[in-house]
C-alpha cells in the first residue's frame, strides 16, 4: 500500500510543506550595522508625523531631529479618540491647544516617562503643511509648532514650511501624485520657484547640516526583517518590516547615521506595496550619505481597531501609548538599537 494512502500521513506530509513554505518566506532578523546612535533621527507623514512627533519628545536623550510631515502636537488626543478631530484641524474654530499638550509633556517628564525636556532645545525639528491639506490642516500643524516652541526648541532649529500649495502627501521633486491632491499613495510632487520639492532633502539636511548631493538611483539594498522580534500582533505592528542598507553601510567600521521614516495611514506596503520606501527620496539621499533608513510598519486591523493601518497616536494600544514604555514606541527604539549593535 503506498504510504500517502493512509490520511494520518498525507496530514503529516500537507504539515511539513506548510512548515517548510513559512520557513523559506519568513522574513530575516533585523541585522546589526554598527550604526552611530548618537546620530537619530525620524519623520513621518500624518499618523506617522503624531509618531514621529512622540518619539522626538519621548526619546529626546537619543534622536536628534525630526520631521514632521502633517502632524498634530505631541499627546494631542490625549488618550482619547473623540479627540481625533481636534488633533487633525478638522473642527473649526476648536484648534488643538499646545499649552495642555506642553504641560503633559512637562508632567509625564516628571514622572521619568518620558526623557527630560532639557534635551529638547539642543534638537532641530522640521514641520510641514501644505496649504491644499484637506486631512490634517493648518491649524493643527500650528499647533505642533507652537508645541516645540513650549517645550524649548530653539527658533533657528525649528523650521515651519507652510506655503507650499501641496495636499497630503510626502512631497517629492518628480514622484507620485499633483501637488494638490489628498489621495494613495500620498505622495506628490510639486514645485518651489519652478524647482521640484525634495521633502526628504529638506527634512535630512535640516537635521544633519549640509549633505552631499542625493543620487540619481539608489545603489543599496531594501532588506525585509522581521519585525514580531519587536512588537506582538497585538501592537497592530505588521510581521515585515524594511530597511534601506547603502553599500558604504556594509563596510565594517561604518558608523553610519539611522534615519525612521514612517509612513501614514493606508500608506503602509500592505496598501501602497513598495512606494513608500522606494519613491519618497529618502534612500536618493542616504546612499550618499551613509544612512541606514528603516521604515516600520503598521498593518490595519481589526483587534486592535486600526482599520486604516495608522500609527498609535490616541491610544488604541494602551494608555501609555505616547510613552516610551508605549508598544509601537519601544518597538522602534530597539529596532534602531539593534542596528546600533556591532556586527
Amino acid at each position: 500500500m503506498n504510504k500517502f494512502s493512509n490520511p494520518q500521513s498525507m496530514l503529516t506530509l500537507v504539515m511539513a510543506v506548510f512548515v517548510a513554505a513559512e520557513a523559506v518566506a519568513a522574513p530575516a532578523s533585523l541585522p546589526a550595522y554598527g550604526a552611530d546612535p548618537q546620530q537619530t533621527s525620524v519623520s513621518g507623514l500624518s499618523s506617522g508625523a503624531f509618531m514621529a512627533v512622540q518619539l522626538q519628545v519621548a526619546y529626546s536623550s537619543s534622536i536628534i531631529g525630526a520631521g514632521v510631515v502633517a502632524g498634530g502636537p505631541y499627546y494631542c488626543a490625549a488618550n482619547n479618540v473623540l479627540f481625533a478631530g481636534i488633533c487633525m484641524g478638522q473642527v473649526p474654530f476648536v484648534p488643538p491647544n499646545p499649552f495642555l499638550m506642553a504641560d503633559a509633556a512637562k508632567g509625564f517628564a516628571s514622572a521619568r516617562l518620558i526623557d527630560p525636556l532639557g534635551n529638547l532645545p539642543k534638537r532641530r525639528v522640521y514641520v510641514f503643511s501644505g496649504t491644499d491639506d484637506s486631512i490634517v490642516r493648518q491649524p493643527a500643524v500650528d499647533a505642533t509648532v507652537s508645541f516645540f516652541q513650549q517645550v524649548g526648541v530653539k527658533a533657528g532649529n525649528l523650521e515651519y514650511v507652510n506655503k507650499v500649495p501641496a495636499g497630503h502627501a510626502v512631497i517629492t521633486p518628480s514622484n507620485g501624485n499633483d501637488c494638490a491632491a489628498n489621495a494613495a499613495p500620498y505622495i506628490s510632487h510639486c514645485s518651489v520657484g519652478g524647482v521640484g520639492y525634495d521633502q526628504a532633502g529638506a527634512v535630512l539636511q535640516h537635521i544633519y547640516g549640509a549633505l552631499n548631493p542625493r543620487v540619481d538611483t539608489p545603489a543599496g539594498q531594501i532588506v525585509s526583517f522581521n519585525q514580531r522580534a519587536y512588537a506582538a500582533n497585538a501592537t497592530g505592528m505588521a510581521d515585515t518590516g524594511f530597511l534601506y542598507v547603502p553599500q558604504s553601510c556594509t563596510a565594517a567600521g561604518a558608523r553610519c547615521k539611522v534615519h525612521v521614516a514612517i509612513h501614514g495611514c493606508m500608506q503602509a506596503a500592505e496598501s501602497v506595496g513598495e512606494k513608500f520606501y522606494t519613491e519618497t527620496g529618502y534612500n536618493n539621499w542616504a546612499d550618499s550619505n551613509k544612512i541606514l533608513v528603516l521604515y516600520p510598519q503598521v498593518d490595519k486591523s481589526m483587534i486592535p481597531f486600526n482599520p486604516q493601518g495608522c500609527w498609535d497616536w490616541w491610544g488604541y494600544t494602551g494608555k501609555n501609548y505616547a510613552y516610551r514604555s508605549g508598544p509601537q514606541m519601544k518597538a522602534i527604539k530597539a529596532m534602531v538599537n539593534r542596528l546600533a549593535q556591532k556586527r
